[in-house]
């Protein structure tokens, strides 16, 4: 598949059993509901999938079974980023096997690292692997935000990034980065309550938690502002941000995207400990999260 980078992909969770095992099934269940809600892509074994809770081998059980349910119909874009360029190359290697149409790679994490620590662990990866990459900034996280200048200059040297996902929330990191590179890759949100003026800067779209259980209000906000229709798209982002608000920073993300998923019949499971199930209070507020949905319960 030639990969178009635009729309909105969902960084999709991973189901787990109640004693953590990984449940295969119920990760196909849902990845046929992400599928049906027309969402442009899937992204597994992200921060939302609880990439550093998953051993190399899940890993590449996730990325398996998805690769093998979405079977052609959307692009699959692979979270591969470790925490060394070792492990990435390796992760990476692995996925392109699998056959996803491109890898997602945060920036490493744990130590911090200098400007040309990063470039080199990224030119490792893109030297080494004939693939599309996605650079992934997430300073919440990692505790670096990628300059826009390092990754101008990945975008220019190499012609495999094709884009990056910037969740530091921060409007006028994004303008630099369209203002630097949005003619070179698509430069796409990364968090639920900066799509809209993502798209109006010139981004290509989005890469979002809140379309785990919002997908269909996700691509109408997409859909709105391609028709040219931007009362409306403002309507929906009024909405997906209330939504990301409850799901994404109100509460622990792991724990409340899944009890949405599970209120509305899918089979989300249970965080990975050391992340705790989501509490009674906080599950009356997703509920009514869950009822602004515009699907029916399960």
């Amino acid at each position: 598949m030639e990969i178009s980078l635009e729309g909105i992909f969902v960084p999709h969770i991973t189901p787990f059993r109640k004693d953590g095992q990984l449940d295969e099934e119920a990760l196909r269940e849902c990845v046929h509901f992400w599928l049906q809600s027309g969402l442009s892509g899937l992204v597994p074994c992200g921060s939302n999938g609880e990439a550093p809770y998953l051993s190399p081998e899940e890993k590449r059980t996730v990325i398996k079974i998805v690769v093998e349910e979405a079977n052609g119909k959307v692009p699959v874009i692979a979270g591969t980023g470790e925490i060394s360029t070792q492990g990435t190359i390796q992760l990476t290697k692995d996925a392109k096997d699998i056959g996803v149409d491109a890898a997602l790679v945060v920036s490493p994490y744990f130590f911090k690292y200098s400007s040309r620590e990063l470039y080199e662990h990224y030119s490792s990866v893109l030297e080494t692997i004939d693939l599309p990459i996605v650079i992934y900034n997430v300073p919440k996280f990692t505790g670096i935000s990628l300059e826009p200048s390092l990754v101008y200059e990945l975008a220019s040297e190499y012609e495999n990034v094709i884009g990056i996902k910037d969740s530091s929330g921060s409007l006028s990191q994004i303008t630099e980065l369209i203002r630097l590179v949005g003619d070179k890759i698509s430069v796409l949100a990364g968090t639920g309550d900066v799509v809209l003026p993502t798209l109006m800067l010139g981004g290509k779209g989005a890469v979002i938690g809140v379309a785990n259980v919002a997908p269909k209000i996700c691509m109408d906000l997409y859909k709105a502002f391609r028709g040219g229709k931007f009362e409306e798209a403002s309507r929906l982002q009024k909405q997906i941000t209330y939504i990301n608000e409850v799901l994404l920073k109100k509460y622990n993300q792991l724990s409340a995207i899944k009890a949405a998923l599970n209120m509305l019949g899918l089979p989300a499971g249970y965080p990975r400990k050391p992340t705790s199930e989501i509490g009674e209070e906080p599950k009356e507020e997703i509920n009514r999260v869950t009822k602004l949905l515009d699907m029916p319960q399960r």
